[in-house]
């Protein structure tokens, strides 16, 4: 007879992680794609936009939460608590006027990302524990596949639901497909990494500082926010770019929202097969490069040329090397993530992410605001380019947690 406290299989794993991602990616793509433009329709200017980072600051400080969650009860029990509250959140939504209660809604959309935060720590956590080292690509396509189906689903649909129908029968619709999302959660039975007896206040509280102090950490952080913050940048002032450029709310959901998600998924599979064929490095590099140089037709749609073939190009061609970059640099950052500290290590990189993704969209918004679309674009392009080759160059001169010797040639000189 099988234990009961035995990894779950294969399919049912990636089932789960599945259903959990695209939780993550709903509320995501809400945030980051439909809101902007609501909000820019409403008359805010794009550094006012900009400060809507901050509502991702509980993603930001996740890292927090790892101890806890490594050393605190079986995933299942955060799991279904958390999932249910951000149902019940989203459903509560509803009865806040758009038109008056912007305090309120910002405060409630807080308090969504410190439940959905929490949620992301137990899912990576899981995820790092029960996958190896060679399935690990493969996965996080899904893991990032599935995110971006979240993203359709929260940027594209929710948005064509608003324009349709309005604000509540949104918020509506992200709570059932929220709850839709957390069933397979209900099978889960992976235990505690760390009995009872064992969990000290000490631990749960300074965890996360005796993780990131360990040799090589801090660098990583380092490497990983500078390889995300040029494309990051640009990601920021896609949807109200749009906008400005005479695209409707309902064209703007399927050109970025659905078709560009769509492409990232595709992506998501391309770069998770490429991790695992051709190496971490040859995956970080090509697609690294390849992302930043779909950032470009923004550029050239800015200065008017091509028009709206341009546009598609570039969200099609962004979304699709976007995907690919981010399965790569996913599954660097679970390769530096040991086991037994699983949801503390990735938060920690997971969290370098979101704060970079935060401070580069306020730069996007200032500079923006001060010299325009294209220009702001051209020096995002270069950023990501800068932040690629640096992150590959320092990796093979043997920066990084000692972890990821087993998985990057230190000493490589070409591809």
């Amino acid at each position: 007879m099988k234990s009961s406290t035995a990894p779950p299989a294969a399919a049912y794993t990636l089932t789960l992680l599945t259903g959990l991602y695209v939780a993550q990616g709903i509320p995501y793509g809400f945030f980051t794609q439909a809101l902007p433009v609501l909000l820019r329709d409403a008359g805010m200017s794009l550094t006012a936009i900009s400060l809507t980072s901050l509502l991702f600051l509980p993603w930001t400080l996740k890292f927090l939460w790892g101890p806890a969650v490594d050393r605190i009860g079986a995933p299942r029990t955060w799991l279904l608590p958390l999932q249910l509250a951000t149902a019940a959140g989203a459903a509560l939504l509803t009865l806040v006027d758009l038109q008056h209660g912007f305090s309120l809604l910002f405060a409630a959309f807080f308090m969504f990302n410190v439940f959905a935060s929490i949620q992301d720590v137990v899912t990576d956590s899981l995820a790092v524990r029960l996958l190896d080292e060679r399935q690990r690509g493969l996965a996080n396509g899904i893991q990032v596949g599935a995110y971006r189906i979240g993203m359709v689903l929260g940027g594209g649909l929710l948005l064509y639901v608003y324009a349709s129908f309005g604000w509540r029968p949104m918020f509506l619709a992200m709570s059932a497909l929220l709850l839709l999302c957390s069933l397979p959660a209900l099978w889960l039975r992976v235990p505690a990494t760390t009995p009872a007896a064992r969990v000290n206040a000490k631990t749960l509280v300074s965890g996360w500082w005796l993780r990131l102090r360990q040799p090589g950490v801090i660098g990583f952080v380092l490497l990983i926010a500078g390889y995300k913050f040029g494309d990051t940048m640009a990601a920021s002032l896609i949807g109200p770019f749009m906008r400005d450029w005479g695209l409707s709310k309902q064209s703007i959901a399927l050109i970025k929202g659905t078709l560009g998600s769509s492409a990232g998924l595709a992506g998501a599979a391309a770069g998770g097969w490429a991790a695992w064929r051709f190496g971490r490095r040859f995956a970080l590099l090509v697609f690294g490069l390849t992302q930043t140089i779909s950032l470009a037709p923004y550029a050239l749609a800015a200065l008017h040329v091509g028009g709206i073939a341009m546009i598609w190009t570039a969200c099609l061609a962004e979304h699709l090397f976007g995907g690919m970059a981010t399965v790569a640099l996913f599954t660097l950052m679970m390769d530096a993530s040991e086991r037994e500290h699983a949801g503390t290590d990735y938060s920690l990189y997971a969290c370098a992410i979101v704060v970079t993704q935060g401070l580069a969209a306020f730069a996007g918004g200032i500079v923006g605001d001060a010299a325009g679309y294209a220009p702001t674009f051209a020096l995002a392009t270069l950023l990501s380019a800068l932040g690629c080759l640096l992150l590959v160059a320092r990796l093979d001169r043997g920066a990084g947690p000692r972890l990821l010797d087993a998985v990057w040639p230190r000493t490589a000189l070409a591809l």
